[in-house]
């Protein structure tokens, strides 16, 4: 839409510009994740990319940081006609991780310009449950300072 309404105008506007007006400027990745089994897939589309230099991969606290760049063409900019809806620069993505991810249980792959991440999930345990007491206000028990060790589960 807002395409035919700057060709409609006549406006002759930069690339990125264009970008922005069209809501292009939009900075993380977008992804697909899914859980097969014991492992977590995470699935980028990258087109174009060299994924050895364009690509950088890394897990710190328990977060995946997926960083892609992708530069456009300078020869195709001068061009005649030129016009593109590919999106260039710089984009980022940061996905929480199960507790215990090692190192060792991720594989990236890219073929046919899609960005692949497997990530072997160990077997969770879950966190034992505690139940919080609720004490009505206007009680005697309410009344009790919050340094008491009465007023709280232990």
């Amino acid at each position: 839409m807002m395409d035919n309404f700057l060709r409609r105008g006549g406006l002759e506007v930069p690339e990125p510009v264009r970008r922005f007006l069209q809501g292009e400027s939009d900075p993380s990745l977008r992804i697909e994740q899914y859980q097969e089994g014991d492992t977590l897939v995470v699935r980028v589309d990258l087109p174009g990319i060299d994924p050895e230099a364009d690509v950088d991969i890394s897990v710190a606290d328990d977060t995946l940081h997926i960083q892609a760049r992708r530069e456009e063409n300078a020869e195709h900019l001068d061009k005649k006609g030129y016009r593109s809806e590919l999106r260039y620069g710089e984009r980022s993505r940061s996905l929480p991780l199960p507790r215990g991810i090692s190192q060792d249980g991720i594989l990236a792959t890219y073929e046919d310009g899609v960005l692949e991440i497997r990530i072997r999930v160990p077997e969770q345990s879950e966190p034992p449950t505690t139940k919080v007491r609720v004490v009505r206000t206007g009680s005697n028990e309410a009344r009790r300072s919050p340094e008491d060790p009465e007023n709280y589960v232990t």
